[in-house]
């Protein structure tokens, strides 16, 4: 009997210690949480200030109303464009004075904005090192093709090609050449602004951070 009862303990004690083991795995899965993936690399250099002071740039959207040097433009439509990893925005504005204008949103890894002018007249083409154009001499910069979308009244469709060559004329003069699909080149004398040329006022809700 004592020998029965022996074996019943040890039974049991060897039964209620799987059941602990058993319930620590348990216990132990359940806390394991999936990890989350790295936090995207911020700019520790960027001018957080002006974002919130002067409005960002970088989220203009159609609709949303833009000051530049104190005159103030709606947004029309805003093309976004992507080139390998690199990816930059064009927002075309509603111009009282009946010139096409836009604002092109980069960075390069610096902020850079630019207010461009259409030049419908210009008969100027691209591909050499040097063109000179309105009395100003321009030097190729960079070319290449890109993919776009875009979103409001463009005049584009929503996707697509665009071809472009950019030069840089002295200090802040730019010139464009732009070919969307199939059609012809465009042309666009711009004039880089400073930071504090522009200030921004959101139409809609702010998007989620």
């Amino acid at each position: 009997m004592n020998g029965s009862m022996a074996y019943v303990v040890a039974t049991l004690g060897c039964l209620i210690g799987v059941a602990g083991i058993v319930v620590a795995v348990v216990a132990l899965r359940k806390g394991r949480k999936p990890t989350r993936p790295p936090a995207a690399a911020k700019d520790p250099f960027r001018d957080t200030d002006s974002d919130a002071l002067r409005g960002d740039p970088r989220k203009l959207k159609p609709g949303d109303i833009v000051e530049i040097r104190r005159v103030s433009y709606a947004v029309r439509g805003s093309v976004h464009l992507v080139e390998g990893g690199w990816s930059w925005a064009e927002h075309l504005l509603d111009a009282v004075e009946g010139d096409k204008r836009w604002l092109s949103v980069e960075e390069d890894p610096d902020l850079e904005l630019v207010l461009w002018t259409a030049e419908p007249a210009a008969t100027v083409t691209p591909g050499a090192p040097t063109l000179d154009f309105a009395g100003r001499r321009y030097s190729w910069e960079e070319s290449g093709q890109a993919r776009y979308s875009a979103t409001g009244s463009t005049g584009l469709d929503p996707h697509g090609t665009v071809r472009y060559h950019d030069y840089r004329g002295q200090g802040d003069e730019r010139l464009s050449f732009e070919a969307y699909g199939e059609a012809g080149w465009e042309v666009g004398r711009g004039e880089r602004l400073h930071r504090a040329d522009v200030m921004v006022y959101p139409q809609s809700a702010p998007e989620a951070p």
